[in-house]
């Protein structure tokens, strides 16, 4: 019945700083739609941040920063990803590590946004 994921929903205290740490520090390319929800672009998947102050109904609940725990995939090795952190003074909270990913073993870094969302950033591993 469904075939995937359209967009997800991240809520922040700052879209300008979330819109800096999405682009610069991860690459993803910004679509703005108005001055309280941005899409960073993955693929053909959005990043939707919503401004912790907005109106815009429908929404979660309880809308909440930092509560976030997502597993990217890289198309760069993890020591370059490591590499580029690094240059750019963001700390790596763990990893790489192996962990389970939906399809496969995976080797992993976490990060965290400036709202204390727990970004996961993967690569398969390599058969031994």
């Amino acid at each position: 019945m469904l075939s995937g994921l359209d967009h997800l929903v991240i809520t922040v205290t700052d879209i300008s700083r979330a819109v800096d740490f999405y682009s610069r520090v991860l690459g993803l390319d910004v679509r703005y739609r108005d001055g309280e929800r941005v899409d960073l672009m993955l693929g053909d998947t959005a990043l939707r941040l919503h401004w912790t102050a907005t109106d815009i109904q429908p929404r979660a609940a309880t809308p909440t920063p930092g509560s976030l725990d997502i597993c990217l995939r890289s198309q760069l090795p993890l020591d370059e990803v490591q590499r580029h952190l690094e240059a750019l003074s963001v700390d790596i909270e763990l990893g790489p590590v192996p962990r389970q990913g939906a399809s496969s073993q995976i080797e992993s870094l976490y990060l965290r946004d400036p709202d204390g969302n727990l970004i996961e950033i993967s690569r398969p591993l390599k058969p031994a």
